[in-house]
């Protein structure tokens, strides 16, 4: 079955850093497209960061230049590195993959999420 496992998450200061991490498997991933969504309380789900399977890269306009996304396909890993961390960072962070499947369908999966909590 296929597996989107986060880590990483915690508690941490404004202005620190912090790396996630999520390992998938039951997956060809390094066909897959990766990317990382956020829900903060009170607030609708966004799309975070994601990358291709050719490492072509996207950022919500809230996160540039802070976060990198990056993957590993010999570790069937994707990582997003947040740097400059904010309060209004701090939500539930879910990991996700999506596989083209035929030319007119795809299938996504999601993992189980990890807190991102920065405070001081």
């Amino acid at each position: 079955q296929v597996q989107l496992v986060e880590s990483g998450g915690g508690l941490v200061q404004p202005g620190g850093s912090l790396r996630l991490s999520c390992a998938a498997s039951g997956i060809i991933f390094s066909i897959a497209t990766m990317g990382w969504y956020r829900q903060a309380p009170g607030k609708q789900r966004e799309l975070v960061a994601r990358i291709s399977s050719g490492e072509r890269t996207n950022y919500a306009d809230s996160v540039k230049g802070r976060f990198t996304i990056s993957r590993d396909n010999a570790k069937n890993t994707v990582y997003l590195q947040m740097n400059s961390l904010k309060s209004e960072d701090t939500a539930v962070y879910y990991c996700t993959s999506a596989i083209r499947t035929t030319l007119w369908a795809r299938r996504d999966y999601w993992g189980q999420g990890t807190q991102v909590t920065v405070s001081s």
